[in-house]
């Protein structure tokens, strides 16, 4: 997508955060957003920033999120002319949410100089994750409850908050897209909605869910999980220097 559509994009879906019939036939809240893998490469080749920004707009009639190119300051790189999307769309398969631990069992023995036991224990190691990863249990949570109530969170702000509060971007961690093992073969992204205590109310967020090599093949060698964490809404998390409010 060129600059000129992203433009048009995000201005389109200016004119619909107000209007909740539109949002309605917009948006089925069983649909979903994906990721390839040589589209996160793009995305990460040219986003220098801690987060990734990705922007929400209305393409030839259906919603998309397009991630914008921030330098290391957080500012849009003009140089860069193509941004990635990906449009919303049904999910074609069952979507496979998994968490694996693995602990380690200690088994301690003690025997005496006559080869009498005189102690022993056993201690279980629960394993520090090295990804940010979010509980499945929470994430489910929150997918079903966007499935369930995310119309009634538009009707509420279109008709209460005239759209002001709807979400215009998603601030998005780099670790989320970014796993340099096991490699990532493709991202899944689903809405989600839950209740943040600092603003006191229901927020749309992203959960995504990646697919890569170690989970297809079902072993592990340390806690993996393909859920991770989500992404902030603007409004009202809007930090991102250049574009944030």
């Amino acid at each position: 997508m060129n600059e000129n559509d992203y433009k048009l994009a995000t201005a389109e879906w200016a004119k619909y955060v107000s209007d909740y019939p539109r949002i309605a036939n917009l948006i089925p809240t069983n649909y979903i957003f994906e990721l390839s893998s040589e589209q996160i490469g793009k995305i990460m080749e040219h986003n220098k920033y801690v987060d990734v920004c990705a922007e929400v707009g209305v393409y030839n009639g259906s919603m998309v999120l397009i991630f914008l190119p921030l330098d290391a300051q957080g500012h849009v790189d003009k140089s860069v002319v193509e941004y990635q999307y990906t449009v919303l769309g049904p999910l074609k398969y069952d979507l496979r949410l998994q968490e694996t631990k693995e602990f380690t069992v200690t088994k301690n023995a003690v025997l005496s100089s006559n080869l009498t036991k005189v102690d022993g224990n056993t201690n279980t190691s629960v394993p520090v994750s090295e990804q940010p990863i979010l509980d499945q249990d929470i994430a489910v949570e929150a997918i079903e409850r966007w499935r369930n109530e995310g119309m009634e969170w538009f009707f509420r702000e279109c008709n209460e908050f005239g759209g002001q509060r709807v979400f215009r971007r998603f601030y998005i961690p780099m670790e989320d897209l970014t796993h340099p093992s096991p490699e990532v073969l493709g991202i899944k992204c689903s809405f989600g909605l839950r209740h943040n205590d600092i603003y006191q109310r229901m927020l749309v967020t992203l959960i995504f869910i990646s697919f890569h090599e170690l989970l297809q093949e079902g072993t592990n060698v340390a806690t993996i999980s393909n859920t991770y964490d989500w992404a902030k809404p603007c409004p009202p998390v809007c930090r991102i220097p250049e574009i944030g409010s």
